[in-house]
Protein backbone atom coordinates (compact mmCIF):
# COMPACT_ATOMS: atom_id res chain seq x y z
CA UNK A 1 0.00 0.00 0.00
CA UNK A 2 0.70 3.34 -0.87
CA UNK A 3 0.89 5.26 2.38
CA UNK A 4 2.36 2.82 4.60
CA UNK A 5 5.18 3.18 2.80
CA UNK A 6 4.71 6.86 2.70
CA UNK A 7 4.88 6.62 6.42
CA UNK A 8 8.26 4.47 6.43
CA UNK A 9 10.00 6.93 4.37
CA UNK A 10 8.94 9.66 6.49
CA UNK A 11 9.31 8.46 9.99
CA UNK A 12 11.70 6.42 9.64
CA UNK A 13 13.98 7.31 6.49
CA UNK A 14 13.50 3.53 5.16
CA UNK A 15 12.26 2.00 1.86
CA UNK A 16 9.43 -0.72 2.09
CA UNK A 17 8.57 -2.97 -0.36
CA UNK A 18 7.19 -2.44 -3.98
CA UNK A 19 3.39 -2.35 -4.44
CA UNK A 20 0.78 -2.72 -7.09
CA UNK A 21 -2.45 -1.12 -6.52
CA UNK A 22 -5.19 -1.92 -9.27
CA UNK A 23 -5.23 -5.59 -10.62
CA UNK A 24 -8.78 -5.82 -12.48
CA UNK A 25 -9.27 -9.16 -14.46
CA UNK A 26 -12.18 -10.95 -16.51
CA UNK A 27 -11.94 -15.18 -15.93
CA UNK A 28 -13.78 -17.07 -18.59
CA UNK A 29 -15.77 -13.71 -19.64
CA UNK A 30 -14.87 -13.25 -22.96
CA UNK A 31 -15.28 -15.59 -25.97
CA UNK A 32 -11.64 -15.99 -26.62
CA UNK A 33 -9.60 -14.92 -23.28
CA UNK A 34 -10.29 -17.03 -20.77
CA UNK A 35 -8.19 -14.89 -18.66
CA UNK A 36 -8.03 -10.88 -19.46
CA UNK A 37 -6.08 -8.80 -16.53
CA UNK A 38 -5.14 -5.18 -16.90
CA UNK A 39 -3.50 -3.93 -14.22
CA UNK A 40 -1.58 -1.55 -12.84
CA UNK A 41 1.29 -0.86 -10.57
CA UNK A 42 1.74 2.50 -8.18
CA UNK A 43 5.22 3.30 -6.81
CA UNK A 44 7.28 5.80 -5.99
CA UNK A 45 9.09 6.94 -9.04
CA UNK A 46 13.14 6.11 -7.90
CA UNK A 47 12.55 3.09 -6.73
CA UNK A 48 14.52 0.58 -9.22
CA UNK A 49 12.96 -1.19 -11.62
CA UNK A 50 13.73 -3.65 -14.37
CA UNK A 51 10.64 -3.46 -17.06
CA UNK A 52 8.82 -6.36 -18.55
CA UNK A 53 11.47 -9.45 -19.80
CA UNK A 54 12.10 -13.33 -18.89
CA UNK A 55 14.58 -13.59 -16.15
CA UNK A 56 17.65 -14.31 -16.90
CA UNK A 57 17.97 -16.78 -13.86
CA UNK A 58 14.43 -18.07 -14.39
CA UNK A 59 13.76 -17.90 -18.23
CA UNK A 60 10.71 -19.46 -17.53
CA UNK A 61 9.48 -15.65 -15.75
CA UNK A 62 7.84 -13.07 -17.91
CA UNK A 63 7.73 -10.29 -15.90
CA UNK A 64 8.82 -6.65 -14.94
CA UNK A 65 11.18 -7.17 -11.21
CA UNK A 66 11.23 -5.25 -8.59
CA UNK A 67 15.35 -4.58 -8.30
CA UNK A 68 15.31 -2.86 -4.79
CA UNK A 69 14.16 -7.00 -3.63
CA UNK A 70 14.50 -8.90 -6.63
CA UNK A 71 10.98 -9.90 -6.55
CA UNK A 72 7.54 -9.18 -8.77
CA UNK A 73 4.41 -8.23 -8.45
CA UNK A 74 3.04 -9.52 -11.64
CA UNK A 75 3.94 -12.63 -14.04
CA UNK A 76 3.11 -15.55 -16.19
CA UNK A 77 5.46 -18.26 -17.19
CA UNK A 78 6.00 -19.88 -20.20
CA UNK A 79 3.90 -23.02 -18.88
CA UNK A 80 0.80 -21.04 -18.60
CA UNK A 81 0.70 -19.94 -14.91
CA UNK A 82 -0.48 -16.27 -13.68
CA UNK A 83 0.34 -14.82 -10.81
CA UNK A 84 0.08 -11.19 -8.87
CA UNK A 85 -0.18 -9.87 -5.70
CA UNK A 86 -1.28 -6.45 -4.16
CA UNK A 87 -0.45 -5.55 -0.45
CA UNK A 88 -3.43 -5.23 1.93
CA UNK A 89 -3.50 -0.96 3.17
CA UNK A 90 -2.71 -1.23 6.42
CA UNK A 91 -0.94 1.72 7.47
CA UNK A 92 -0.02 0.98 11.49
CA UNK A 93 1.53 -2.73 10.21
CA UNK A 94 5.40 -2.51 10.15
CA UNK A 95 7.24 -4.73 8.06
CA UNK A 96 10.59 -4.62 9.65
CA UNK A 97 11.71 -8.56 10.39
CA UNK A 98 9.17 -9.61 7.50
CA UNK A 99 10.03 -11.28 4.28
CA UNK A 100 8.98 -9.81 0.65
CA UNK A 101 6.01 -10.50 -0.60
CA UNK A 102 7.62 -10.19 -4.05
CA UNK A 103 9.01 -13.27 -4.02
CA UNK A 104 6.14 -15.33 -3.55
CA UNK A 105 4.97 -14.21 -7.17
CA UNK A 106 8.53 -15.57 -8.50
CA UNK A 107 8.39 -18.88 -6.22
CA UNK A 108 5.04 -19.30 -7.52
CA UNK A 109 5.85 -19.13 -11.67
CA UNK A 110 9.02 -21.08 -10.91
CA UNK A 111 7.37 -23.82 -8.59
CA UNK A 112 6.01 -27.15 -10.15
CA UNK A 113 3.89 -27.34 -6.99
CA UNK A 114 -0.35 -27.16 -7.70
CA UNK A 115 -1.85 -24.03 -6.88
CA UNK A 116 -4.21 -24.65 -3.99
CA UNK A 117 -1.30 -26.23 -2.22
CA UNK A 118 0.88 -23.81 -2.82
CA UNK A 119 -1.41 -21.30 -1.45
CA UNK A 120 -2.20 -23.47 1.34
CA UNK A 121 1.17 -23.36 2.45
CA UNK A 122 1.42 -20.02 2.04
CA UNK A 123 -1.31 -19.64 5.00
CA UNK A 124 0.85 -21.29 7.19
CA UNK A 125 3.36 -18.95 6.40
CA UNK A 126 1.02 -15.72 6.46
CA UNK A 127 3.26 -14.38 9.48
CA UNK A 128 5.84 -14.05 7.35
CA UNK A 129 5.10 -11.25 5.38
CA UNK A 130 2.93 -7.86 5.67
CA UNK A 131 -0.31 -8.61 4.59
CA UNK A 132 -1.08 -8.68 0.95
CA UNK A 133 -3.61 -10.07 -1.55
CA UNK A 134 -2.80 -12.99 -4.02
CA UNK A 135 -4.18 -14.06 -6.82
CA UNK A 136 -2.46 -17.52 -8.66
CA UNK A 137 -3.76 -20.47 -11.42
CA UNK A 138 -3.82 -20.91 -15.00
CA UNK A 139 -6.82 -21.28 -17.30
CA UNK A 140 -8.79 -24.41 -15.86
CA UNK A 141 -8.40 -23.50 -12.13
CA UNK A 142 -8.02 -19.33 -10.49
CA UNK A 143 -7.15 -18.86 -6.54
CA UNK A 144 -7.24 -15.84 -4.34
CA UNK A 145 -5.72 -16.01 -0.97
CA UNK A 146 -5.75 -12.56 1.31
CA UNK A 147 -3.87 -12.83 4.89
CA UNK A 148 -6.43 -10.62 6.09
CA UNK A 149 -9.53 -12.83 4.70
CA UNK A 150 -7.46 -16.01 5.63
CA UNK A 151 -9.46 -18.22 2.97
CA UNK A 152 -8.82 -19.59 -0.04
CA UNK A 153 -11.35 -18.86 -2.94
CA UNK A 154 -11.65 -20.46 -6.25
CA UNK A 155 -12.57 -17.48 -8.70
CA UNK A 156 -15.77 -17.77 -10.30
CA UNK A 157 -16.52 -16.67 -13.62
CA UNK A 158 -16.94 -12.83 -14.22
CA UNK A 159 -15.83 -10.00 -13.98
CA UNK A 160 -13.49 -9.13 -10.64
CA UNK A 161 -11.18 -6.62 -9.70
CA UNK A 162 -8.60 -5.77 -6.20
CA UNK A 163 -7.04 -2.86 -4.84
CA UNK A 164 -5.46 -3.01 -1.64
CA UNK A 165 -8.25 -4.47 0.28
CA UNK A 166 -10.12 -7.36 -0.13
CA UNK A 167 -11.20 -8.75 -3.52
CA UNK A 168 -14.07 -6.93 -4.96
CA UNK A 169 -14.61 -4.55 -1.93
CA UNK A 170 -16.54 -1.85 -3.28
CA UNK A 171 -13.78 0.94 -3.58
CA UNK A 172 -14.52 3.75 -5.86
CA UNK A 173 -11.29 2.51 -8.89
CA UNK A 174 -12.60 -1.25 -8.09
CA UNK A 175 -16.25 -0.54 -9.16
CA UNK A 176 -15.20 2.20 -11.76
CA UNK A 177 -12.81 -0.52 -13.04
CA UNK A 178 -14.86 -3.52 -13.19
CA UNK A 179 -17.83 -1.67 -14.72
CA UNK A 180 -15.47 -0.55 -17.46
CA UNK A 181 -13.70 -4.04 -18.11
CA UNK A 182 -17.42 -5.28 -18.46
CA UNK A 183 -18.24 -2.56 -21.27
CA UNK A 184 -14.92 -3.40 -22.80
CA UNK A 185 -15.61 -7.21 -23.05
CA UNK A 186 -19.34 -7.11 -23.59
CA UNK A 187 -18.85 -4.18 -26.26
CA UNK A 188 -15.52 -5.26 -27.78
CA UNK A 189 -15.26 -2.78 -30.43
CA UNK A 190 -11.59 -1.85 -31.50
CA UNK A 191 -7.87 -3.10 -30.38
CA UNK A 192 -8.57 -4.91 -27.33
CA UNK A 193 -5.04 -3.87 -25.64
CA UNK A 194 -5.68 -0.25 -26.48
CA UNK A 195 -9.19 -0.29 -24.68
CA UNK A 196 -7.64 -1.86 -21.60
CA UNK A 197 -5.05 0.37 -21.78
CA UNK A 198 -7.04 3.68 -21.91
CA UNK A 199 -9.67 2.61 -18.97
CA UNK A 200 -6.10 2.19 -17.19
CA UNK A 201 -5.32 5.70 -17.78
CA UNK A 202 -8.34 7.00 -15.88
CA UNK A 203 -7.00 9.63 -13.47
CA UNK A 204 -10.37 11.01 -12.07
CA UNK A 205 -10.20 11.08 -8.32
CA UNK A 206 -13.38 10.06 -6.60
CA UNK A 207 -15.81 12.54 -4.72
CA UNK A 208 -15.02 12.71 -1.20
CA UNK A 209 -18.30 11.25 0.06
CA UNK A 210 -17.22 7.52 -1.72
CA UNK A 211 -13.84 7.55 0.26
CA UNK A 212 -13.14 4.46 2.13
CA UNK A 213 -11.73 5.22 5.46
CA UNK A 214 -8.38 2.59 5.81
CA UNK A 215 -6.53 5.01 8.45
CA UNK A 216 -4.42 7.31 6.04
CA UNK A 217 -5.48 10.90 6.07
CA UNK A 218 -7.89 12.57 3.89
CA UNK A 219 -5.37 14.30 1.30
CA UNK A 220 -4.09 10.24 0.88
CA UNK A 221 -7.24 8.68 0.48
CA UNK A 222 -8.10 11.77 -2.26
CA UNK A 223 -4.45 11.00 -4.19
CA UNK A 224 -5.03 6.84 -4.10
CA UNK A 225 -8.35 6.75 -5.68
CA UNK A 226 -8.12 7.48 -9.24
CA UNK A 227 -6.92 4.45 -11.35
CA UNK A 228 -3.87 6.27 -12.48
CA UNK A 229 -2.17 7.92 -10.15
CA UNK A 230 -0.37 11.39 -10.71
CA UNK A 231 1.77 13.22 -8.04
CA UNK A 232 5.59 14.77 -7.85
CA UNK A 233 7.32 11.45 -5.91
CA UNK A 234 4.74 8.73 -6.37
CA UNK A 235 2.15 7.61 -9.12
CA UNK A 236 1.57 4.75 -11.62
CA UNK A 237 4.67 3.19 -12.76
CA UNK A 238 3.48 0.72 -15.57
CA UNK A 239 0.30 -0.64 -16.97
CA UNK A 240 0.04 -4.08 -18.11
CA UNK A 241 -2.58 -5.88 -19.96
CA UNK A 242 -2.81 -9.79 -20.59
CA UNK A 243 -4.40 -12.17 -23.00
CA UNK A 244 -4.48 -15.52 -22.59
CA UNK A 245 -6.35 -18.39 -24.51
CA UNK A 246 -5.37 -22.10 -24.74
CA UNK A 247 -3.00 -21.60 -27.55
CA UNK A 248 -0.84 -18.24 -26.56
CA UNK A 249 -0.09 -15.46 -23.61
CA UNK A 250 0.07 -11.92 -24.98
CA UNK A 251 1.23 -9.54 -22.54
CA UNK A 252 1.91 -6.04 -22.89
CA UNK A 253 3.43 -3.54 -20.55
CA UNK A 254 3.17 0.54 -20.37
CA UNK A 255 5.91 2.09 -18.60
CA UNK A 256 5.92 5.40 -17.32
CA UNK A 257 8.84 7.52 -16.29
CA UNK A 258 8.37 11.49 -15.67
CA UNK A 259 9.30 12.34 -18.68
CA UNK A 260 8.57 9.38 -21.23
CA UNK A 261 6.04 6.48 -22.10
CA UNK A 262 7.41 3.13 -23.41
CA UNK A 263 5.28 0.13 -24.53
CA UNK A 264 6.48 -3.26 -25.28
CA UNK A 265 4.92 -6.73 -26.23
CA UNK A 266 5.74 -10.51 -25.85
CA UNK A 267 3.87 -13.22 -27.22
CA UNK A 268 4.18 -17.00 -25.07
CA UNK A 269 3.23 -20.10 -27.24
CA UNK A 270 2.04 -22.64 -25.17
Amino acid sequence: MAFAKWVIMKENKQKAVMVMCLILFAYKAHPKYKLIVAANRDEFYDRPTAPANFWEDAPEILAGRDLEKMGTWMGVSTSGKFAALTNYRGPKESGVGKRTRGELVADYLKGTAYTKDYLEKLSQRRHDYPGYNFLAGDLDHLYYYSTRGGQIQTIQPGIHGVSNHLLNTNWPKVERGKAGLAEIVANEHGDLPELLFAQLENADPAHDDMLPSTGVSLEWERLLSPMFIKSEGYGTRSSTVILMDENEILFKERVFSQEERTDQEFLIRL
